[in-house]
């Protein structure tokens, strides 16, 4: 009687080679990228819609401006990007069922349940940091922005594709950042990351916070604490995350003082 075959969905404890787990990478992202595919397609016939969105933070803080293409083909390159954005964004939930059929092999078996919550908080984390950086972050950035163009007695003509390429990066920065508490419970289920150890590099994870946001915002307290609260608060999170739902120690490694 032969055994009943397995397969990367069902192997949960059972050690996998790597070239299974190579050959299982490579299905997630082309599922993943298949289905921004389709979103993308999908999103292509409101481009001028989702562009109009897009512009809103540059037009609430710049009074006056004029956005430039300097290439025959920009406006059609800025359109693609941004109909790929949107399709990122509305396929986010389904790429995060495929990084967690990726690390199921890997979870046991009370953790595998967990695959519903893992997407809706990996989502709902992701799309809350995108909507703080458009919301929060770049009518703050920007209103710095236009101060040092008026200073200058300079009207602002900006690069399209120069505009769209900044904004992209820093949500998508920011929607990785909102992801940490997430990252937290499974390095700390693992026993990789444990809650005293971010105790310990709290001083030095709040002066980067701190750095971080001085970087991003104008020279004032109230934008730069207006940046670096959020930070701390998801900083927070993780040293609870990693407390409540870190891997349990043996007898004599709880012992063993803290270097």
């Amino acid at each position: 009687m032969t055994d009943a075959p397995t397969t990367p969905e069902t192997k949960s404890k059972a050690e996998m080679p790597l070239t299974m787990h190579l050959a299982e990478l490579r299905t997630r992202l082309i599922r993943s990228l298949a289905a921004v595919l389709v979103t993308t397609i999908l999103c292509v016939n409101y481009t001028d819609k989702i562009f109009e969105i897009l512009q809103s933070p540059m037009r609430k803080t710049f009074i006056t401006f004029d956005f430039i293409g300097t290439g025959p083909a920009d406006a059609f390159i800025v359109g693609l990007q941004v109909s790929i954005l949107a399709g990122f964004l509305a396929a986010s939930p389904f790429i995060f069922y495929q990084v967690w059929c990726f690390i199921l092999p890997g979870m046991h078996e009370k953790e595998q349940r967990l695959a519903l919550p893992f997407v809706v908080l990996c989502t709902l984390f992701f799309l809350s940091g995108t909507f703080f950086c458009f919301e929060i972050v770049l009518p703050t950035a920007f209103q710095y922005f236009y101060e040092q163009y008026t200073s200058l007695a300079v009207k602002p003509q900006i690069k399209i594709d120069e505009y769209l390429s900044f904004i992209i990066k820093l949500m998508l920065v920011f929607g990785g950042v909102f992801e940490l508490p997430i990252l937290s419970f499974f390095l700390a289920r693992v026993g990789i990351l444990t809650h005293t150890w971010l105790i310990r590099q709290a001083r030095i994870s709040i002066v980067l916070i701190f750095v971080i946001a001085g970087i991003f915002t104008p020279p004032d307290v109230v934008s730069q604490l207006l940046l670096a609260t959020p930070l701390l608060v998801i900083y927070a999170m993780s040293i609870g995350i990693a407390y409540w739902w870190g891997k349990p120690r043996s007898k004599a490694e709880a012992e063993k003082p803290a270097a």
